[in-house]
């Protein structure tokens, strides 16, 4: 099976700047490391898509903020003050806007979703199992405010899409970045046709700060909001422990038609950003779930890979998720010395613990946790 990956090479302007975490060169980067060790052809093929339309961006957000958006990175593209009646923060923080000339972020951000539309549309109307999208997991992004670089939520996109232009009833959004993606959690906080399952670090030690085990959603969403928050340093045991005991028995309970996963290289332990102990091999270890999930249910897939602040161990990490998911057999090494305390996951008791207090929380709403 040759899988399709949906890219373009402008995604690079999705791009904050010199000195800030996020740049887009990842979107160079990573393309040239999967050639290298992928061949093009039989395994895979890239895929570009068309940008999204302003009807495509009003699924998610509201018609002030698409505007606002617009004009205001258009006008600091041009060297210009935005001159807009709008005040700045209500609709960005401003501690996460791009240093120094934007360049085309907004436009590039709005490639992001046209992919996302493109990747629905091929597991539903053309054939394909699952699909890849390099670029995206912009899961803080609000309805009405952009957060966290991130401004239009390609994620809240894809469920919404498939749920409301697709007849899709049933839809798994599995989030695996290490920050909780709150932005997508709220678009679905109280809807019943959407799980979502999200695995991060500690919200008391990370940005956004939200996400505890006893936040399962509200009125009929309750029960669908499955947070998992992860003990500082936990690394491949613990992961798999959460899978396990909860990811993969809520998955067969759900039974979802589409299956949407998100996240980068970000809970490696080298990270730059956040303090996970997960391996290469652990980001392979979930590209497998993911795609055992998908046969499991008979279902289709969409895998979004964007994040990640270490750019030693990007190239490596993502190219771990591709090839558990696509079944490349490529053999992934660690792209930096392993520090002698993530030799061995201390952290499985504390991960147990934080596993059967969420299946408490949750076991009035679903069998598999009785």
């Amino acid at each position: 099976m040759t899988v399709s990956i949906l890219y373009r090479e402008e995604l690079r302007e999705y791009d904050f700047g010199l000195g800030h975490p996020f740049r887009g060169d990842r979107y160079e980067v990573f393309p040239q490391f999967l050639r290298a060790h992928v061949p093009e052809g039989g395994s895979y093929k890239f895929v570009a898509s068309e940008t999204c339309t302003e009807e495509d961006l009003l699924l998610i957000c509201g018609r002030e903020y698409i505007d606002f958006s617009r004009d205001y990175f258009r006008a600091a593209n041009l060297g210009e003050t935005f001159s807009g009646s709008m005040d700045f923060p209500m609709y960005h923080s401003l501690d996460n806007l791009p240093r120094g000339k934007p360049g085309k972020l907004e436009e590039a951000a709005r490639m992001v979703i046209g992919q996302l539309k493109a990747a629905a549309d091929l597991v539903m109307h053309g054939g394909e199992e699952f699909v890849i999208s390099i670029g995206g997991n912009l899961h803080h992004a609000k309805p009405d405010y952009g957060e966290g670089f991130c401004i239009y939520n390609d994620n809240a996109f894809a469920a919404k899409y498939l749920l409301e232009k697709c007849g899709v009833e049933r839809v798994l959004v599995l989030d695996t970045d290490a920050h909780q993606g709150n932005g997508t959690c709220e678009y679905f906080y109280t809807d019943p046709r959407v799980l979502f399952v999200d695995l991060h670090q500690d919200p008391t030690t990370l940005y956004p700060g939200v996400g505890f085990a006893n936040d399962i959603g509200k009125g009929a969403g309750r029960g669908f909001t499955v947070n998992v928050p992860l003990p500082v340093y936990a690394g491949l045991d613990s992961y798999r422990i959460a899978f396990e005991q909860i990811v993969e028995p809520i998955t067969r309970e759900f039974k979802p038609q589409v299956i949407i996963r998100n996240g980068g290289s970000d809970p490696h332990f080298a990270d730059g950003l956040t303090n996970l102990g997960l391996p290469v091999s652990g980001f392979k270890m979930i590209g497998e779930k993911v795609r055992g999930m998908i046969e499991d249910c008979g279902c289709r897939g969409i895998d979004i890979i964007g994040s990640g602040y270490n750019m030693e161990v990007l190239p490596s990490a993502w190219l771990a998720l591709v090839s558990g998911l696509a079944r490349f057999g490529v053999d992934v090494e660690e792209p930096v010395p392993i520090p002698q305390r993530f030799l061995v996951d201390a952290t499985v008791d504390e991960t147990e613990k934080v596993v059967q207090q969420l299946r408490g929380y949750l076991k009035d709403y679903w069998t598999c946790f009785r």
